[in-house]
Formats: structure tokens, sequence, C-alpha cells
């Protein structure tokens, strides 16, 4: 029992020293992370905490504005937050200008202050979630720390959740420890800390992609069939019902941050895991709790699809208009799926010419494709489907302006976080098909897995 607890406080101590750490370089950036669409959710958050929507606009243009005197001038067209040459007073005056212009074009309602038409500005308006979370951070630090604070929580949230999802699949401490900070560092933790509603929504995709593996592997604390190390506390002792409500739960906190997303994660979950079920009933093998988790993810999606659907919230022909006609600004074209298909193209070729020029994600990639087949573990179809739900996010927004970001992608990084870790970890033999069999002591015969107390007491 002690040699337990000191590597539960030794795995804690980890944990917390790699928390400590990432906080304290994202410090050297408090502020400077705004992009465009930070003044909306800003001033929805701000609404919702009593401001009327002209000052919560006028709040919001004024953070943006000061927030784009501290970023860089970066030639990456999504991460571009200032103007060449603009001033904070030009910045100011310009979205000011706009606010004005649209106020008097009939975007006069809604929780978001009116930086374009409406019909554009219903995009956030069908994401309350993420306001909703900034209000309390608002309320006792102010915009500009609070703000910073919100993307700190967020993002050592779902750091911990990967750590946790590791161990739970029986992983090593160290593992656990590793995919934690990978996730930090990689593109999951840059999207974390900016103000926008990604990183949260990855972050419930981290508690979501736990919960699963709580409802695959085949007992608490072990990881079905890959001769599990034990998990720490919490995970160990949790079971397939706190599996149902971090699924359950995590999908539909989702759905009000950024239901698209959570629609594309639960669909590619559900898809993977009967896929899943399929090999295992082919193999002979128990397949039932892998059939089960994908008709929860395939009655949530169901679910989420039907909620956006009588909510009135934007929608796939919507997202493919707004790309086609510059936010709504031209006339709709009658079928825009042609024109659609035509971009996906256009945007994937020089999608793979941008990685094949800087191929780090390839890279990540082949060495988790390397881990996959070296390891086996429930994490890896999990790991597949989150990736697969990334891809499928941003095949929905097939934008040249997002070419060298990885904002829409972000979710496709948690294969790395997930997977690489792995590699850590021996590779586990399969369970002997022969049972033990009894050795002889003395005259008579004891079952090999006696206790180390009766052989001590044996010898004496």
């Amino acid at each position: 029992m002690p040699n337990i607890r000191r590597t539960q406080h030794l795995g804690l101590v980890g944990m917390l020293l790699i928390a400590v750490a990432f906080t304290g370089l994202q410090l050297t950036a408090v502020t400077g992370r705004a992009s465009p669409d930070t003044k909306n959710y800003l001033s929805y958050a701000l609404s919702l905490s009593g401001e009327s929507r002209g000052e919560a606009g006028r709040r919001a243009i004024a953070y943006s504005c000061d927030s784009g005197q501290h970023a860089s001038l970066s030639p990456v067209p999504w991460t571009n937050r200032k103007t060449v040459g603009e001033s904070e007073e030009q910045c100011v005056r310009r979205l000011n200008d706009s606010v004005a212009y649209w106020t008097r074009h009939g975007n006069t309602s809604g929780m978001t202050a009116p930086f374009a038409n409406q019909r554009f500005m219903a995009i956030f308006e069908a994401r309350p979630g993420y306001p909703l979370f900034l209000v309390p951070f608002f309320a006792v630090f102010g915009i500009a720390w609070g703000l910073w604070l919100a993307g700190l929580v967020v993002a050592l949230a779902g750091s911990v959740c990967v750590l946790l999802t590791l161990r739970a699949a029986g992983a090593s401490r160290r593992a656990g420890l590793a995919g934690q900070a990978l996730y930090l560092a990689l593109p999951t933790g840059t999207v974390s800390m900016n103000p926008l509603s990604d990183g949260l929504s990855l972050a419930l995709g981290t508690a979501v992609v736990l919960g699963c593996v709580l409802l695959l592997r085949d007992r608490p604390g072990t990881d079905g069939g890959s001769g599990a190390l034990p998990a720490p506390w919490p995970v160990a002792a949790a079971g397939p019902r706190t599996g149902v409500a971090l699924v359950a739960g995590g999908l539909a906190l989702m759905f009000l941050v950024r239901y698209s997303q959570a629609l594309l994660l639960a669909a590619a979950l559900a898809g993977v895991l009967v896929l899943r079920s399929g090999w295992l009933r082919l193999k002979q093998r128990q397949f039932t709790p892998v059939l089960r988790a994908a008709g929860l993810c395939a009655g949530l999606t169901v679910g989420i699809y039907a909620g956006a659907h009588l909510l009135g919230w934007p929608m796939g022909e919507d997202s493919a208009q707004d790309l086609l006609t510059h936010h709504y600004q031209r006339p709709d074209l009658p079928n825009p799926w042609p024109e659609f298909f035509v971009q996906e193209g256009v945007f994937w070729s020089a999608w793979l010419r941008r990685q094949a020029a800087s191929p780090f994600l390839p890279v990540l990639l082949a060495l988790s494709a390397w881990a996959m087949l070296r390891r086996r573990s429930v994490v890896l179809p999990l790991a597949l489907a989150a990736g697969a739900a990334g891809l499928l996010n941003q095949a929905g927004h097939p934008n040249l302006g997002q070419l060298y970001g990885f904002r829409l992608l972000v979710f496709l990084w948690l294969v790395p976080a997930l997977v690489i870790p792995l590699l850590l970890d021996r590779p586990t033999r399969g369970a002997s098909p022969v049972p033990a069999q009894p050795e002889e002591v003395g005259g008579g015969q004891r079952d090999g897995t006696v206790g180390i107390a009766h052989q001590v007491r044996e010898r004496t």
C-alpha cells in the first residue's frame, strides 16, 4: 500500500509540474490572442453579464483592437489579427462604422453586437455555451485576465482528460504524463488558449473520449485485454455508468458550445465503434460493450442533429452558402454543392502541398501509425474517431484562409497526443490460453496464484 500511494503521489506531482510549466509559458502572452471572431463571443458574454447590446459591442471592440496591437503581424491569414499599419484608433473607428452600417441594415436583435449581417451573426448566436462559460471569469477578473484564465482552465482540463484516458486504458504513469505534455505542447494547447469556442469544444471532446474508454474496458482499472496496468484513482473506481455520464454529458455540453463539432464527433465515434464491433464479432471475441457504446453515440448523433434542426440553427447548406457568398453578402446560389466540392478539391490539394513543405503533422501521424501497429489499446479506435471528426470539420469549411491554421482541424491532433505516448510502454503480450499450472510444494501442491504472504508463511 505505501508503494501504491507513493506512485500516485509521483503521478500527481508530475501532472502539477507540467501544468505549472505550461502556465508560466502562457504568462508571456496574456493578451494579443484575439481573432476576428473573438469580438462576437465577447459581446455575447458581456450581454449575458447584463451589459446592453451597444455597450457590449463597444467593450468587445475596445478589447479586440487593443489585443491587435500586441499581436504579431503574421502572414498566416487566420492568425493575422491586425491590418498592416492600422492603429488602435483606426481599428476602433472601422469596427464602430461596421456596427452602425449593419444596424441601419436590419441587424437590431440578438445577443451579439451587429458586427455583420444578422444571418452571419446567427452562427454565433447558436453557440451560447462558450459565452456562458466566460461570464464568471469576466465577473471576477475582467475581460483580459478573464479570457486568459478561461483559456488556461480549458487547456489544463483537456490535458488532464488525456492523461486520465491513457491511464484508464492501462497505460503507465510516464505514458499518461507524456500524453498530458503532448496535448499542451501541440496545437491542441495553442487552440485551447485562444479566446474562441474551439478550445472548450476540444476539452469536452477529450472528456467524451475518456467516457468511451470507461465503457469499453473489461473491468475498472484495466484496458480490456492488453495486459493492463492498474489505473489510479479516480479512474480505477469508475465504471460504465461514469462512462455513459461523460459521453452523454460531454456531447450535450458540446452541443451548446459548437454543435457541428459535437455532431461530427458523435457520428465518427458511432461509425468507428460499429466497425470495431463487427471486427470483434468476426474474431469471435466479446463485442457487446463496443456495440452498446456505438449505439449510445449513434443515439446522441440523432439527438444533436434533431436539436439543432428544431432550434433553427444554421445547418450544412448554410455553411456552404456562407463560404460561397462571402458571409451572405452576395445572393445565395440555387445549388451550392457543385461549387462547394470544387472548393474542397482546391483546398485539400493546397493543404497537401502545405503538409509536404512543412511535414510536422505528417511525421506525427506516421509515428502514430507505427504506434498503432506495435501497441494494442482501447484508445486506438477512439483516437481514430477523434481524428476523423477533425478532418470532417475542416472538410465542412474548405476555406483557403484556414490553410495555414489548425483551429478547425484541431481534433486530428488528438491522434498523436493519445497514441504516441503508448510507445513509452513495453508491448503487451496477449493472455496465455493455457491457465497457470499448480506447482509442487513439498509433498503437496499449491496454486500458481498464491499470495506473497502465504509463500512467506510456507518458508517459515
